[in-house]
């Protein structure tokens, strides 16, 4: 498995899948940015039964880049603070068009933020 490749997958699409954890049986479709090369998403709903909260419980999971699944380990990174405003460009960015504005305005606010997890590759 390449990380490069699901890196610039990640970089080029706008929709990612993930599977949180190993009880779920469909992929679910969710914002990815990269940052330093690192893959980081944030949680936009604050429901108990989330992705987020899944992998809090379970680390181990699976991301859908195309038709490539990567095993993934979940992470809240350790250096969050010092990513927060990297993160944040990256969303506003990537997100910039049309009905993506406000969602992608909203993602960077406190409530979301604290909710970033980065997903690493595992190989």
């Amino acid at each position: 498995m390449n990380k490069g490749n699901a890196l610039d997958y990640i970089k080029n699409n706008n929709i990612i899948g993930i599977k949180a954890g190993n009880q779920r049986h469909e992929f679910l479709e969710i914002w990815m940015v990269v940052v330093q090369n690192r893959i980081f998403a944030r949680s936009w709903g604050l429901a108990e039964r989330s992705w987020y909260n899944t992998f809090l419980e379970e680390s181990a999971g699976e991301i859908q880049c195309g038709k490539t699944i990567y095993p993934i380990q979940a992470v809240i990174p350790e250096d969050i603070n010092n990513l927060t405003e990297e993160i944040n460009q990256a969303y506003l960015t990537k997100y910039n068009t049309g009905h993506n504005i406000p969602y992608s305005r909203g993602i960077v606010q406190e409530k979301h933020v604290v909710r970033t997890m980065e997903f690493i590759i595992l190989d």
